[in-house]
């Protein structure tokens, strides 16, 4: 009985071999449709040392492993992808899984493969706080790769895509995790570079595997749909296939049906039932050249009313992947919407492989050109924002928003056409042309124009960036930017600025607390320094500073453990009693990101101050007698007195308080005062007694507290003004 059940597993790993073998065989045999027979060779033996490093291993399907690279590598061969690509889609696990060494590789197939090789292996052996951080960390990994080798991606694709296939078997939640994971950045890269083939079944099967009720439900749907909307498209297939020849065009008609996730993304985004989406028919039309596209485009515009505002040439104005086609949309019998698409054949080849359709046609076309270079420009895109993000989360959360490019299409002042994402600003076109154009930024014109540089941009319209020397980014443009590329910029800029600030305001409070005790920065012995920051594991002294300046250590605490004889300096700080050693340290309002003013109170020149240390934030100026600074009086970590520099900035802001009768333009009144001594309204609320009174409360721009009191009696000539304070907060 034992020998029986042996024989029956023998045979069982046998034909499983034998599969293997057929696989390889018949992988092969396509292969020498367009590779040479040496180039076939090395990749069969890629194949046996795969099939080596693999032997025993098994997948949950309970096949050998190697079925897996073997069909990773029939979809890169469908592609028609070089040799190269092939053997690394059959080694792409064997570093990662087996003993096969990156060194072995190289020496057997060479430095691309090991490269390739290499850009696709996961992160196993690292270890992350969170399955985020973790998939977040390999998303960078794997386009880093991809950006000194394109092919990285078409292999991961393809690893995807298999994997995708045989979900099946997994558990019901790790299917669902993979799954999101597939919808959220593999179909978006996919699409990004313009492999909308590839990019359809990752959705369908992301979409099965994620919602697999609404996926059978919408199947169901669209079954039960099927046999009207066949006799529909049969009847407009054949009015624009007789137009056409009338026409002498020839061209391939075929009608389109949309795929579930594209209907369920519709019906979810724009809140329509499943009839609404679904009633819209679409046609492809394949036609001979460009010249013979736009006369087709004028024969069904003939055939059928268009739309207005539905027509785009992406032919003339390429999308950012390379994408080329006459979009239109028509009013079909008894006003039934069609969408038609018109293209070549290779803008049709381009559209289905998009970068992929480089290595299929190497004659250098053009259209397989512009894919090719528009992917590298987004790639090069995403090394910028990769070497100024802060980490593997913040990286991946810019680098999604760009995976969704609805374009708009600006033009530069020189009349070159910028690419932007639906919904841009005048900022993200400013750190497009240059990161340092958008650093500079501080106003722009649309169309000669001056407007906000939060205006969101229109396709066709010219934009002008007013730059000046000394101008920085804000940190508010963070609220409306929409490009990864220009939230990275910002936020890398803003980090440099603040921690430069926190060193400076550190280095003023640490020097003040050891005049506190008669010592300063410059007598402090360099060996002291040496000692402090190794005690506190700190790697230089501007880490240190930069500490206090935030508000994260203390600059009493820090003076104390630098100096050696603590006693021996309060004792020297009792002899210098009555000089300037315990001054209060002074602001200018011009300190920058660390130093703030609190909107509890408004402080403004002339106000007596004083100093909160907040940990994160760095010093918030308080009035001496606002109510949330004396809750830290007794807390000198906290506390810090403070005093007007003779120089500050220009401008504070300060809140005023006004009752008045309820009477038509009475705030017009008001606001024409403010307007008249110079100040400018920042906010304004209201806030209705009874019918008769109400309270108007001002955040205006002044320069001191004489400017806040003219302008206080300025409003008290009002006639409808009953009172009027200065708000407290």
């Amino acid at each position: 009985m034992v020998e029986t059940a042996t024989t029956a597993k023998t045979t069982a790993t046998s034909t499983s071999l034998d599969n293997t073998r057929f696989l390889a065989r018949d992988l092969c045999s396509y292969l020498e449709t367009y590779l040479d027979s040496d180039q076939v060779a090395e990749v069969y033996r890629a194949y046996l040392l795969g099939a080596e490093a693999h032997d025993g291993q098994m997948r949950l399907s309970g096949d050998p492993y190697i079925i897996h690279p073997l069909a990773v590598a029939k979809t890169m061969a469908e592609m028609r992808l070089d040799h190269k690509s092939i053997v690394a889609a059959i080694l792409h696990d064997v570093m990662e899984d087996t003993h096969i060494s990156k060194e072995r590789i190289v020496t057997e197939f060479g430095e691309d493969v090991a490269e390739l090789v290499d850009g696709v292996s996961k992160l196993t052996h690292l270890k992350f706080s969170s399955k985020a951080e973790a998939q977040a960390e390999n998303f960078r990994k794997m386009m880093l790769a991809i950006t000194r080798d394109l092919r990285v991606i078409l292999i991961k694709l393809a690893d995807r895509l298999h994997n995708m296939r045989t979900l099946g078997v997994m558990r019901a939640d790790k299917s669902r995790r993979i799954a999101r994971e597939t919808l959220d950045i593999y179909a978006p890269i996919a699409q990004r570079l313009g492999m909308n083939a590839i990019r359809r079944e990752l959705e369908m099967l992301g979409f099965a595997a994620h919602y697999p009720m609404r996926y059978r439900i919408l199947q169901e749907a669209v079954k039960k749909s099927r046999g009207h909307r066949k006799e529909v498209m049969q009847k407009i297939e054949t009015a624009i296939c007789a137009r056409m020849e009338e026409a002498s065009i020839e061209a391939r008609i075929t009608g389109r049906e949309k795929h579930l996730y594209s209907i369920y993304r519709k019906m979810q985004e724009k809140r329509l039932s499943f009839a609404e989406v679904f009633d819209v028919y679409a046609i492809r039309i394949v036609a001979g050249d460009v010249d013979a596209c736009y006369r087709a485009l004028g024969v069904v515009h003939n055939l059928y009313k268009p739309v207005p505002g539905r027509f785009k040439d992406y032919i003339a104005i390429p999308k950012a992947n390379g994408y080329q086609s006459l979009h239109t949309v028509l009013f079909g019998p008894h006003g039934i919407p069609i969408e038609v698409q018109i293209r070549t054949q290779e803008m049709d080849q381009v559209a289905e492989s998009g970068i992929a359709a480089h290595w299929l046609y190497k004659t250098g076309d053009r259209q397989s050109g512009t894919a090719q270079a528009r992917a590298r420009e987004w790639l090069k895109s995403v090394l910028e924002i990769q070497q100024a993000a802060g980490n593997s989360m913040e990286f991946l959360e810019s680098v999604k928003v760009d995976l969704f490019p609805e374009e708009v299409y600006i033009f530069t002042p020189q009349g070159e056409i910028m690419e932007l994402p639906r919904g841009a600003t005048a900022v993200d076109f400013a750190y497009a042309v240059h990161s340092d154009v958008g650093n500079t930024c501080v106003a722009a014109k649309i169309d000669r124009r001056l407007a906000p540089l939060s205006t969101r941009l229109e396709s066709g319209r010219t934009v002008e960036i007013v730059t000046a020397p000394g101008a920085r980014p804000n940190p508010a443009w963070l609220n409306f930017v929409v490009t990864g590329k220009a939230r990275t910029a910002i936020r890398h800029y803003l980090k440099n600025l603040q921690l430069s600030e926190a060193i400076s305001l550190g280095q003023r409070l640490l020097d003040k607390a050891l005049n506190n005790v008669g010592s300063s920065l410059a007598d402090v012995d360099p060996q002291r320094w040496v000692l402090i920051l190794s005690e506190l594991e700190l790697k230089d002294q501007e880490t240190l500073l930069a500490d206090i300046g935030l508000g994260n250590r203390m600059a009493a605490l820090v003076a104390r453990r630098l100096l050696l004889d603590w006693e021996q300096d309060e004792a020297a700080s009792a002899e210098t009693e009555g000089d300037d050693a315990n001054a209060p340290l002074a602001v200018k309002g011009t300190e920058g990101m660390v130093l703030s003013f609190a909107r509890c109170c408004y402080p403004i020149p002339g106000d007596a101050i004083v100093g909160v240390m907040s940990a994160g934030r760095g010093l918030v100026v308080h009035r001496e007698n606002c109510g949330n600074a004396l809750e830290n009086r007794h807390k000198p970590d906290k506390w810090i007195p403070l005093q007007w520099h003779p120089e500050t900035q220009p401008e504070y802001n300060a809140a005023i308080r006004v009752q008045t009768a309820n009477k038509r333009g009475v705030l017009a009144n008001l606001a024409a005062v403010i307007s008249d001594l110079g100040s400018n309204i920042e906010n304004v609320s209201f806030d209705e007694r009874d019918g008769h009174v109400s309270t108007i409360t001002f955040t205006v721009s002044v320069r001191d507290r004489k400017h806040l009191a003219d302008m206080m009696r300025r409003m008290r000539h009002v006639p409808e003004v009953l009172r009027i304070n200065r708000s407290r907060g």
